[in-house]
């Protein structure tokens, strides 16, 4: 039998994709898909509520902070996405979504252990290689766990880790910061990532296997350059990549400076709400702790719940007139413009903290239908790949430029307005993307529903 089966050409065996799942597996499978995609973006994103406090420890400028939160993180991760979900059209899945996981998590490591911005910015540069090996793949994998009638609420179930790993990484990152310093933040941060590395690697099975248990080779049609002649001129496909680029741009920009605009523009009702909330709960709790417990909870309940409401609602809506995977996003989008501007604006903590999670709420439901009608638009076998493109695109401009350009805009305006109200009026600025993102999303309706493929 051993003979028989080293004379087969792997290439030539016929793949049996993806292979059946039992719903209890697929379970498991989603549920550890998602703590990795959390473990993701907590470790992505626990700077944003360290910011502050790294900027004082280090003699930072809002620009470098920017630098640290988007370029120095977002370069390697673009242009490692697409050789990596290359090798994921045609290899181990899991193993690379282990091996990236290892990565990101001793990077994360690293950061801590830092004394000068150089030294920082490279060890987030690591947390970038790490995490281009992250997405591409799972959502490959998701598109083979699931029935075509639940891809929406699945991916939105796995884009659920973005605002969960936000809410953890503030909460998590604030509380940590008060009681032991930054420093102390990222090293327990980057610990939980390992175990689900060897979680990944031991338990999640590889579906598109066939009979033989090798994942065959790609076939000529399936290569990077197969897949840019088949959509070169498909128009619905170019609207919604530059759509959902404008989105992840918009959400860049405003993620690392949030808390530094509460910081500098709410600074007497922090302290005051931090002294309150820890006499109830009988805890020291400082600004900054209370702070990223507020974001954290805002932020990632209200986030999660948008993400899944926008799952079901591509689901039941998009199975009957599937241009509604593009219109959802953009009613979302334009209902945000002004939502944010409120919350830039809102005379009190309070009722700012409150549109916050609104904002998140609504601005959240775009993942699930957004995706399914990305990955529509080609066959199967190039979703990894797709996905990748999607990511270099996006995190090219939104990571590149978003939080650098925010950055540059605080300092200009910061000049001559002061600190608190240039790092208000760079963010209202951003909300202008708002507007081209929506258009852009209902323009890709009008030729969707032709150019799908599956």
């Amino acid at each position: 039998m051993n003979a028989s089966v080293a004379s087969v050409d792997p290439a030539r065996v016929p793949i049996d994709a993806p292979q059946p799942l039992t719903g209890a597996y697929r379970g498991y499978a989603m549920g550890l898909l998602l703590a990795i995609s959390i473990i993701n973006y907590l470790d992505r994103q626990v700077v944003h509520i360290l910011a502050e406090p790294i900027k004082n420890d280090l003699s930072l400028a809002d620009w470098q902070l920017g630098m640290l939160t988007g370029l120095a993180f977002g370069v390697l991760y673009t242009l490692l996405g697409l050789p990596i979900a290359r090798l994921a059209e045609r290899g181990n899945r899991p193993l690379i979504i282990a091996s990236a996981t290892a990565v990101w998590s001793l990077f994360t490591v690293l950061c801590g252990t830092v004394n000068y911005f150089w030294q920082l910015a490279l060890a987030r540069v690591g947390v970038g290689i790490g995490e281009a090996g992250c997405t591409p793949p799972a959502h490959s994998l998701i598109m083979d766990y699931t029935p075509p009638a639940k891809r929406g609420s699945a991916l939105a179930f796995y884009g659920m880790g973005a605002p969960l790993g936000g809410l953890l990484g503030m909460a998590f990152g604030g509380l940590v910061a008060d009681a032991f310093g930054w420093r102390a933040a990222f090293l327990l941060a980057g610990v939980p990532g390992l175990l689900f590395a060897t979680l990944t690697y031991l338990t999640l099975k590889e579906p598109r296997r066939n009979r033989l248990g090798i994942v065959r080779k790609p076939e000529a049609n399936e290569t990077l350059g197969a897949m840019l002649r088949l959509v070169s001129a498909k128009r619905s496909y170019w609207l919604l990549g530059a759509a959902i680029t404008c989105t992840v741009f918009i959400s860049y920009g405003q993620g690392p400076f949030i808390a530094s605009f509460y910081l500098r523009n709410h600074s007497t009702e922090l302290a005051e709400a931090a002294s309150a909330a820890g006499a109830l709960v009988g805890y020291k709790l400082g600004p900054v702790g209370f702070l990223g417990l507020a974001l954290g909870l805002m932020g990632g309940i209200c986030g999660a719940a948008g993400m899944f409401i926008g799952g079901r609602l591509a689901d039941r809506l998009g199975s009957a007139d599937p241009r509604r995977y593009v219109y959802l996003p953009g009613l979302a989008v334009l209902l945000c413009v002004p939502i944010f501007i409120g919350v830039m604006t809102a005379p009190s903590i309070w009722l700012s903290l409150a549109l916050y999670g609104v904002n998140a709420l609504v601005g959240n439901t775009w993942y699930g239908p957004a995706y399914t009608a990305w990955f529509s638009l080609v066959p199967a076998h190039m979703r990894a790949t797709n996905s990748a493109v999607s990511l270099f695109v996006a995190n090219l401009i939104g990571l590149g430029l978003a939080p650098l350009g925010v950055g540059i805009l605080s300092d200009v305006y910061g000049a001559t307005m002061g600190s608190g109200e240039g790092i208000r009026w760079a963010l209202i600025s951003l909300t202008g993307v708002g507007v081209v993102t929506g258009l852009l999303f209902w323009m890709t309706a009008k030729t969707f529903r032709t150019e799908m493929e599956a």
